[in-house]
């Protein structure tokens, strides 16, 4: 049995004039819009200390982080996504300013409704950007980094990190504690479950 669909497909030309004056920022795949929810306080705090990090790391090298509000473009699968944080060193990405093609970093901060698809799908969609040589998720139940490195071979590599550890971004040449990127973060406690 075929099911009508009512989707209709906007371009990316569409979806990038429409993103400029929308109040809430959507991400696109394939001619599919999709609105993004809310972020969390702990959410907000680890981004920003990573992109505060690699900001000051990345000063007078010709690289720029980006926060929030940058979009990647995987043009191969017609996609565009908003990481948390991005680096690019490609003088290229100077010709748009909303979006950027050649990211060599690209971090998620992860949250229960996000975590699946920024493992699965969007990871798998990242690993189509050329550029891109690490893609970092960032726990923010706890301190956890999970840092996946291209290797020589074109084999993504899992290189993780707990509480007490350094962490290393080969991609742009940081080194900081894990500790740094949690500042100020208050880890929500679990809601217990009561039992009847």
């Amino acid at each position: 049995m075929v099911v009508a669909s009512a989707f209709s497909y906007i371009s990316p030309e569409e979806y990038l004039a429409a993103e400029a004056t929308s109040p809430i920022k959507h991400e696109y795949r394939d001619g599919e819009v999709y609105a993004i929810a809310g972020g969390t306080d702990a959410h907000n705090q680890i981004a920003g200390n990573l992109y505060a990090l690699l900001r000051a790391h990345l000063q007078g090298t010709g690289c720029r982080a980006y926060f929030a509000d940058v979009k990647a473009r995987i043009e191969v699968l017609n996609r565009f996504y908003y990481p948390d944080v991005m680096v690019t060193c490609d003088d290229r990405d100077l010709s748009s300013s909303t979006f950027k093609r050649h990211p060599c970093l690209i971090v998620e901060v992860l949250s229960d409704s996000t975590e699946a698809f920024e493992r699965g799908d969007k990871f798998t969609d990242y690993r189509h950007l050329e550029s891109l040589q690490e893609y970092m998720l960032i726990s923010q139940t706890r301190q956890q980094v999970e840092v996946f490195r291209r290797n020589a071979e074109g084999l993504w590599v899992l290189h993780p990190h707990c509480e007490g550890e350094q962490v290393s971004l080969a991609s742009v040449g940081w080194e900081g504690a894990i500790a740094d990127l949690y500042e100020e973060v208050i880890f929500s406690k679990p809601e217990l479950k009561q039992s009847i």
